[in-house]
């Protein structure tokens, strides 16, 4: 039963990354707006407990996020698929992905689960005119996250929010209509180390 639990959120997130894809339907995450709890918030600091001196190991993210467990998974980056170390809160959902940087420490952590928070509030499924976010603190994605948008957390330096863009169709290479992006939705939540 508990591999069924750590091996569903693992497809989930592979269906949500995939549907991250600027060619699907994805619509928003209605979640978030329902949901108080909270397991994590991430800020310019770290995620959690986790934070730039945090060892990449299954066993010192578990020690940085108490009551959580871990597992090494594959998971899609902007430019690549890599392994990453999956942390698990006690129902064994997926809330954070952990990914290995230089000399043995964590390089950066993406939120995936609308029970988390960024450093201003947001959560997983709020669109962009939901945060706030500005126009000119975004690029477009490239390779894996091609035509999604990637903008800089409001006031963060290490803080990213990556909107995914329903039904968009594209051109690639530049953001979409205001009007399109608006109604963009928050995917992923990113802490990079300094």
């Amino acid at each position: 039963m508990r591999l069924l639990q750590r091996f569903f959120p693992v497809v989930l997130i592979s269906v949500l990354a995939g549907a991250c894809s600027p060619t699907l339907d994805t619509g928003p995450v209605t979640v978030a707006r329902t949901s108080n709890i909270t397991l994590v918030k991430i800020t310019d600091a770290g995620a959690g407990g986790i934070t730039s001196e945090t060892v990449y190991s299954e066993k010192a993210v578990a020690q940085a996020l108490p009551g959580f467990t871990t597992e090494g998974f594959q998971s899609a980056t902007e430019d690549r698929t890599e392994w990453a170390i999956g942390a698990f809160n006690s129902d064994g959902f997926q809330v954070l992905q952990v990914y290995k940087g230089n000399g043995g420490r964590v390089r950066a952590v993406h939120g995936v689960t609308h029970h988390l928070q960024g450093p201003n509030g947001e959560r997983i499924g709020m669109t962009f005119a939901e945060v706030g976010t500005s126009r000119r603190d975004c690029r477009v994605g490239r390779n894996l996250w091609r035509g999604m948008a990637i903008c800089k957390a409001d006031g963060s330096k290490n803080v990213t929010l990556v909107y995914a863009i329903s039904q968009y169709a594209g051109p690639f290479d530049r953001l979409p209509s205001n009007d399109q992006l608006r109604e963009a939705a928050i995917q992923r939540i990113i802490w990079t180390a300094p």
